[in-house]
């Protein structure tokens, strides 16, 4: 018995010194993912518990150092080297290694100097902890300059093209000279004033089929946002078959984007901009001030949303809502696309980040009014191409549509929970109609609201 019961106490203490084994050893590295772009690239070490790290940043060269406190190397940890792509534009390489029996450092050789935020984020949807080091560029490019930039340069690359053959193009061909200087180095961010955006009585929802208004020169680049829903560490909805709705409107997205860039208002050239030409996330609220940089004249945020059931069908469009939604759908899908910040993984610790949502938070009569506009016209082209999930434009409190000053829409392509309706939407002949018929109704809700010239008022 005596011998019995010794045996019990060491086994007692062999499974207790195993605990706090466990214990010290601390987290477990379950995945690690790097996304990758122009705008800031992420890396996200996911783990079974929080991790407790340490940062340093080292100027020259510029390089980030993590300290990741009860850890050892695994090879989890150990992919993060080879998961680096050459054509990161912000991430040369990592080095990783066990630097003490309890720490594992991560050395980030960075391509250029940048501005990190680390932040963890508590277990979300199908994630454990995650440790999020985001890698900003210290200096980032300003998206309007870029705009113009690339629009001068196609309209200069096609008249060489065309003068070649004859004499040199005289200076008169660039008609974006005029345009770049009236526009100015670095403009304000669009008027915020009601006069300044109220549409004319005459374009009234209540009389759809008003005839438009004359249109009259602007003499300034067309800019329409283009948002294409969820991206990175947000998939989106995600099929039966396994379709990701982040990829498929990050498709469509693009494909409108060459429509745009190929067409013209009033003889003045449009630009398309998207909020994010990649696989990377992008906050909510960051999505609105990126088209508000750029002055847009609309915003299209392009999504494919999911039901609990496969039964539900059909495209919609909404539009922001000041008070109640039209429907208690209207309602549950907002919900639903205003989780992206939780699953993407939004760093509430950023100084401005409460003060960013609240300047948003102005949405006014003027711009609902015109996104209902904007809405019916692209409801309407989309009921051509395919079924319509309601044949009205809904409403309701969508974060992505708070800019106070550019009228706002989001279309809901399909159901992607619908297997008939994913299929279509990984097909490319559908997709090809879909962006016709947005590109028709853009087109249609700028013929009846000629965009107004840019104020330049301070």
């Amino acid at each position: 018995m005596r011998a019995d019961r010794r045996r019990l106490v060491q086994a007692g203490f062999l499974a207790l010194s195993l605990g706090v084994s466990h214990m010290v050893r601390g987290a477990t590295m379950m995945a690690v993912r790097i996304w990758p772009a122009a705008d800031y690239s992420r890396v996200t070490l996911e783990s079974d518990k929080p991790l407790q790290t340490r940062q340093t940043f080292i100027a020259s060269p510029p390089r980030l150092a993590v300290d990741i406190e009860g850890m050892e190397l695994n090879p989890a940890l150990r992919e993060l080297v080879g998961k680096v792509q050459a054509s990161d534009p912000n991430i040369a390489g990592i080095r990783v290694g066990q630097f003490s029996p309890n720490v594992v450092r991560l050395v980030i050789d960075l391509k250029r100097p940048i501005a990190p935020q680390v932040f963890t984020l508590p277990p979300v949807a199908s994630y454990a902890h995650r440790l999020v080091l985001d890698l900003y560029p210290a200096q980032a490019a300003d998206p309007l300059e870029q705009l113009i930039q690339e629009r001068t340069h196609a309209t200069a690359s096609g008249a060489a093209a065309i003068s070649a053959p004859t004499t040199p193009a005289p200076s008169t061909l660039d008609p974006l000279g005029d345009l770049i200087a009236k526009q100015g180095q670095k403009l304000p961010l669009p008027s915020t004033r009601k006069q300044d955006f109220e549409p004319p009585p005459s374009a009234s929802m209540d009389r759809p089929d008003h005839p438009p208004r004359p249109a009259t020169p602007t003499d300034r680049l067309i800019v329409v946002a283009i948002d294409p829903g969820h991206g990175g560490e947000d998939p989106g909805a995600i099929g039966p078959g396994g379709t990701r709705e982040k990829d498929v409107v990050l498709k469509i997205a693009t494909l409108l984007r060459d429509r745009i860039n190929a067409a013209s208002v009033g003889g003045n050239p449009m630009r398309a901009y998207l909020t994010r030409d990649a696989d990377f996330f992008v906050p909510l609220h960051v999505r609105v001030q990126k088209a508000r940089r750029v002055q847009a004249d609309l915003f299209v945020s392009i999504h494919a949303d999911a039901f609990f059931t496969p039964q539900a069908s059909g495209a919609s469009v909404f539009a922001l809502s000041q008070g109640a939604a039209s429907s208690s759908a209207a309602r549950w899908m907002a919900q639903q696309e205003n989780k992206a910040d939780l699953i993407g993984g939004l760093n509430l610790g950023a100084q401005d980040a409460q003060v960013q949502r609240a300047l948003l938070d102005m949405s006014t009569t003027a711009q609902i009014k015109d996104s209902l506009q904007l809405g019916h016209s692209l409801l309407r082209e989309i009921g051509g191409v395919g079924r319509l999930h309601k044949p009205r434009v809904e409403q309701a409190g969508f974060a992505v549509l708070k800019a106070p000053d550019i009228p706002s829409v989001l279309v809901e392509t399909a159901f992607i929970s619908n297997p008939e309706e994913e299929e279509k939407l990984r097909s490319e002949s559908y997709q090809q109609r879909l962006t016709d018929a947005l590109m028709r109704g853009i087109l249609q809700y700028f013929s009846r609201n000629p965009p107004l010239a840019r104020n330049r008022s301070v």
